[in-house]
């Protein structure tokens, strides 16, 4: 996967900061400047920057620059004065133009492998506080003439009006995302950060959903539809949102529906656990129950931690050779 760096350095100390994010959007550069001031613990007297558009909107005479308005927004809410290298003079800001390079040759090779974010930014970090041990003594000098950094961080986010469609979607850069039932038709505000879109009713979250850099998916949260379910119990057969779910979910389904037609109600029992437990809790559920017979109770003791003993489905064949077993047996039955 190809990831993008942000890189912020001093100049007298020269201690860097770098963060990779999916992209370079505005989102991003808002973000890279909330992580760096908290990494140094403190406000830049001014930042030299080049003209990418996520800062400029018009070249104008001279030094002189129109700002992108969130960025003017940023300078406003940390209080630093922003500087321009002229157009095609990279050269002028050669210190964090080397530290792309510097980052990926000293940090970043042999190309390492990561299974989250959070792995490649630790490892980035650790590597940034060696390079900040290298300059300690400057880096001391240097700390105490930053500004002290404001109470709350900068919103690094997008607002954007969004309408919730039939199915309680809302589209956010060429993806969906679900929102709770309740809310169809409705105009809510989507606010889109590097990491994450939250969507607002008002004043309130109604829901969040892990930020998709792909298009056309549909990213859906199952108890955004589960009074959809409770009003449509057979869709629990063949709703995207229930496939969704991990495969022992699936599993369970085919099991429920195939012992008599009416299963699929008994299934949504065990989809409305979601409600007081999570999705990992009741996935850990089912695997340690297997194919034992299930219900919704029996789940429900075995996340609360009540000592079940799961019933496992067997087939027994028992012979009868004398007609007189087969009453003793009924008996036993009985």
């Amino acid at each position: 996967m190809k990831v993008l760096l942000f890189c912020m350095r001093l100049k007298h100390s020269s201690v860097p900061f770098v963060i990779a994010f999916p992209t370079q959007r505005l989102e991003a550069f808002l973000e890279g400047h909330n992580r760096a001031f908290a990494y140094f613990g403190g406000v830049c007297k001014e930042g030299l920057y080049d003209n990418a558009s996520t800062q400029v909107v018009k070249i104008l005479e001279g030094p002189e620059r129109e700002e992108h308005t969130w960025f003017s927004s940023l300078r406003a809410h940390y209080l630093f004065n922003s500087l321009f290298a002229r157009p095609g003079r990279g050269n002028e800001k050669g210190s964090v133009e080397s530290l792309v390079k510097y980052v990926r040759k000293r940090a970043l090779v042999p190309v390492p492998s990561f299974q989250t974010w959070d792995e490649l930014n630790a490892h980035l970090l650790s590597w940034c506080q060696k390079e900040k041990e290298k300059h300690m003594d400057q880096w001391l000098e240097e700390q105490k003439a930053l500004r002290p950094l404001p109470v709350t961080s900068f919103s690094a986010a997008r607002p954007k009006p969004v309408k919730v469609d039939s199915y309680a979607l809302v589209t956010v850069d060429r993806n969906k995302y679900s929102v709770p039932c309740q809310y169809t038709g409705q105009v809510l505000l989507a606010k889109a950060y590097v990491d994450r879109v939250d969507i607002i009713h008002l004043s309130q979250i109604v829901a969040t959903h892990p930020r998709c850099y792909a298009r056309g998916e549909a990213i859906l949260e199952i108890l955004h539809y589960l009074p959809v379910l409770q009003h449509k119990p057979h869709a629990v057969t063949h709703a995207k949102v229930v496939r969704q779910l991990p495969a022992v979910f699936g599993r369970l389904r085919e099991r429920m529906v195939g012992v008599h037609s009416r299963g699929y109600k008994d299934f949504l029992e065990v989809l409305l656990l979601l409600r007081d437990y999570s999705v990992a809790e009741l996935t850990t559920a089912l695997e340690l129950l297997g194919e034992s017979t299930i219900t919704a109770d029996t789940i429900r003791q075995i996340v609360s931690g009540d000592n079940v003993q799961p019933q496992v489905y067997s087939e027994a064949i028992t012979t009868i050779d004398d007609a007189t077993k087969y009453d003793q047996l009924l008996a036993e039955v009985i």
